[in-house]
């Protein structure tokens, strides 16, 4: 087995060479064996980031499957990404393999052994970006990856599928003030989640561009479950100045603020409209039925797969362009919005 790196053609023996280590241990490290130590595996790895080598003609021997990485599985919103993932590699001939690792940050060091040993054909991740030594190891084995990007900002050199917040946050805060409401508040998620700032920053554009002020106190940071939106909510809805409106940030937290609302005897849509965010299948199905802004989740996994499966059968060029695709969001119109009271 040879490895290439620009401009010389080196052989394994020779990175043994260099490393201080037997052939065995290189073919080890290459195959995610466990038993070799930490101290060995780092300065192997580094050698082969520094060299910048790859399986010759970027090739690797793979299984016929593709991993789907995530760092929770969420009954309904994960199902989405799921069907679609598995519809794309159904067409290839392909498996899927489901491994649950990490912070909604990146996966967890323990992960990178094993997708070495599994060796799938590409791997998609559900994450906010993915360590730099971990897209190094895949690189260096021809194992392409795509990171599919509802939750953050990735690298600039990891190639992603993501769809427009900012527009989304910007349409559901057009069609409250479009209904008449000024006292709009927004529930989002982390702080620390790209995706979070973005769809707040589409509520304040809507605002300021249609002359309203904002109170601070009216954007509230949380999670995306429905704790989230059920316990931002409660506060919100306490206060003497209390909003005719609440922009959460997915369709679980907007579930918590209905939750909230009738706990307290508010009446949605009229005394409190609700928007929310994803679309998922749910959102029909609630009472009355969720105004919402449709992430295409299903679709969003579709070409992350789509683009994984791609980069598998091409040669991947070093420093060329990164493929990033942004996929547009629509809002959906139902009965959890009205004019205020």
């Amino acid at each position: 087995m040879e490895f290439d790196a620009a401009p010389e053609r080196v052989t394994l023996a020779e990175v043994a060479d260099e490393a201080g280590v037997s052939l065995s241990t290189i073919s080890k490290v290459l195959n995610g064996r466990a038993d070799v130590s930490p101290t060995t595996r780092a300065r192997v790895e580094q050698l082969l980031a520094d060299r910048g080598y790859r399986r010759r003609n970027g090739r690797a021997e793979h299984r016929d499957l593709i991993e789907l990485v995530f760092h929770e599985l969420d009954p309904i919103w994960s199902m989405e990404l799921i069907d679609g993932v598995g519809k794309v590699a159904k067409q290839h001939g392909l498996s899927v393999v489901l491994t649950v690792s990490g912070s909604r940050h990146s996966p967890a060091p323990d992960w990178i052994e094993g997708v070495m040993r599994r060796r799938p054909a590409a791997v998609v991740l559900v994450f906010s970006d993915l360590a730099p030594e971990y897209r190094e190891q895949l690189r260096s084995r021809a194992i392409p990856f795509v990171i599919v990007d509802p939750a953050g900002d990735p690298s600039a050199d990891a190639p992603s599928v993501g769809s427009a917040n900012w527009s989304g946050g910007l349409a559901a805060t057009r069609h409250l003030i479009e209904l008449g409401h000024r006292r709009i508040a927004a529930i989002t998620g982390p702080e620390d989640m790209m995706c979070s700032l973005a769809r707040v920053d589409g509520y304040r554009t809507a605002m300021n561009s249609a002359g309203l002020a904002i109170d601070p106190a009216w954007i509230r940071f949380g999670d995306f479950h429905v704790s989230g939106g059920r316990d931002r909510a409660r506060e919100l809805l306490a206060r003497p100045d209390r909003p005719t409106a609440i922009f959460a940030g997915s369709d679980m937290q907007a579930l918590g603020v209905m939750e909230a609302a009738r706990e307290l005897g508010i009446r949605v849509p009229d005394e409190l409209s609700i928007v929310g965010y994803d679309d998922i299948p749910l959102a029909r199905w609630l009472t009355p039925r969720l105004t919402t802004v449709h992430q295409p989740l299903r679709r969003m996994g579709e070409e992350a797969a789509r683009l994984a499966i791609g980069l598998s059968e091409t040669d991947a060029t070093p420093g060329g362009p990164t493929p990033r695709m942004d996929l547009a969001t629509s809002l959906v119109v139902r009965e959890s919005t009205a004019a205020p009271a």
